[in-house]
């Protein structure tokens, strides 16, 4: 990497990972007509797991063009897997302005200033749950609309009553809509050390674990969510094993490390509400795990916003996929704030997945496509595709360099992995790959495992 690039980096690098971690005071949700901005659905990691198509073209392109889709086309997918979700929990789900899945007249209301929550309960609302984000040291409380209100109305209503306040829609958010839950009795656990400073630790938000899969089941993992209830998850189980399964012929990339995995679906196909994200970065942020894992998109939001920013300034690391809905796009959240290590994926000849998301947010691209992760059922592994797999390797990646919360230390450690980055082509950071491909040699091919 020449001095001018290594400087081109850390100048980018010190934008993204320093946010000012100042609320929205006042700041509202833009309410423009619907747009059929998607929710992560559309493609492959739609079906999950799916095998690749034969007779891959033996050439080096950038873009992998085979078996691409037209931007209107994965649009047009979109809007379907929202209408779908819409209309199989009508009694629970709704849309936003903007179309976007919400929880029916639940709104969220940030740290509430003084006073709000009586003025709230005077108009008709009610407190319907509070919540402590204790490891980000603030509160959040969610509220439910008056009676014959609309939600929207409603979160109109609220902004008149506290101007000055932090509120949103209950957003939901999804990983993959295929991926089957079924609900387990926890398995028998091996008796475990409390880590030490040095031990690496690492993050996920996702699905429940299958923690009876041969992937995982030596694996040294601390649950949060359900109630303590083990949901088992096709996809949590996936991205967990590309992060720290280990068996004789199949390993993430960190399987040595410990893993605090949160469960925010806990076997509901309705996807994962804002506010369980955020009490989920905060039991992450109390354990001061220094790297977290995000495969899960969806639209922006005041309330994960804010705690994305916490979480920053705490010097913790967060990856997330960018998203399956084609080039054409909006940025879909969390890996578009600000900060976030969005990262795309790439197939086994180092070409970046034609329907996944480009833009400012790619910071990295990992291996996406033609390789293994567990499997429930069975077949023990499968092949799987999409950004959500890519993100888990990066991850494991960056928690090799960050054993603690630091944000001099984070910032460091993306830097170092933008030095070993694979640019075919380029020499500078790309809306397609970032600042290129990392993680190559974690691609387990279906030849390897066995």
């Amino acid at each position: 990497m020449t001095l001018a690039r290594r400087c081109l980096c850390s100048t980018l690098l010190a934008a993204l990972l320093s946010p000012a971690i100042s609320p929205a005071q006042g700041h509202r949700p833009v309410f423009t007509p619907p747009m059929p901005r998607g929710i992560g659905q559309g493609r492959p990691d739609a079906s999950v797991f799916r095998n690749e198509p034969p007779g891959l073209q033996k050439q080096q392109n950038w873009l992998d063009p085979e078996h691409a889709m037209e931007p209107g086309k994965l649009q047009h997918l979109r809007a379907l897997s929202i209408k779908q979700l819409l209309r199989q929990h009508r009694d629970l789900l709704e849309a936003d302005p903007r179309g976007e899945p919400i929880i029916r007249r639940e709104l969220l209301v940030w740290s509430p200033p003084a006073g709000l929550l009586d003025a709230a309960r005077a108009a008709g609302y009610s407190v319907a749950r509070s919540l402590s984000l204790d490891g980000l040291d603030v509160s959040l409380v969610v509220l439910r609309a008056p009676d014959n209100v609309s939600t929207e109305d409603a979160l109109e209503k609220l902004h008149s009553l506290a101007p000055q306040g932090v509120v949103d829609f209950n957003h939901i958010y999804t990983g993959s809509a295929s991926s089957a839950t079924v609900a387990t009795a926890a398995p028998p656990r091996k008796k475990t050390h409390a880590a030490s400073p040095a031990q690496m630790r690492i993050g996920l938000i996702d699905g429940g674990l299958d923690l009876a899969h041969p992937a995982l089941a030596q694996a040294d993992v601390r649950h949060w969510g359900c109630d303590g209830k083990a949901v088992a998850s096709a996809h949590g189980t996936a991205v967990a094993s590309l992060m720290v399964g280990k068996t004789d012929s199949f390993h993430g990339v960190a399987p040595a490390a410990r893993l605090y995995a949160a469960d925010v679906y806990c076997g509901a196909d309705t996807g994962a509400a804002a506010d369980q994200i955020a009490l989920a970065m905060a039991w992450l942020a109390a354990e001061k795990v220094p790297v977290i894992n995000i495969s899960l998109v969806g639209p922006a939001n005041q309330t994960l916003e804010l705690a994305v920013r916490a979480l920053l300034q705490r010097g913790h690391l967060l990856t997330a996929a960018v998203g399956n809905d084609g080039p054409a796009a909006p940025p879909l959240y969390p890996a578009s704030y600000p900060g976030v290590v969005g990262v795309s994926a790439s197939d086994a000849l180092h070409r970046i997945l034609p329907e996944a998301a480009r833009g400012p947010q790619v910071m990295f691209a990992a291996p996406g496509s033609q390789m293994l992760a567990a499997a429930s059922g069975a077949a023990p592994y499968r092949v799987v595709r999409g950004t959500s797999f890519a993100a888990p390797i990066v991850a494991g990646m960056l928690a090799e360099k960050l054993r603690q919360p630091d944000a001099g230390a984070a910032r460091h450690a993306i830097s170092e992995l933008a030095q070993q980055a694979l640019q075919p082509g380029n020499t500078e950071r790309t809306p397609e790959a970032g600042y290129g491909i990392v993680g190559e040699a974690f691609r387990i091919s279906p030849e390897q495992a066995h």
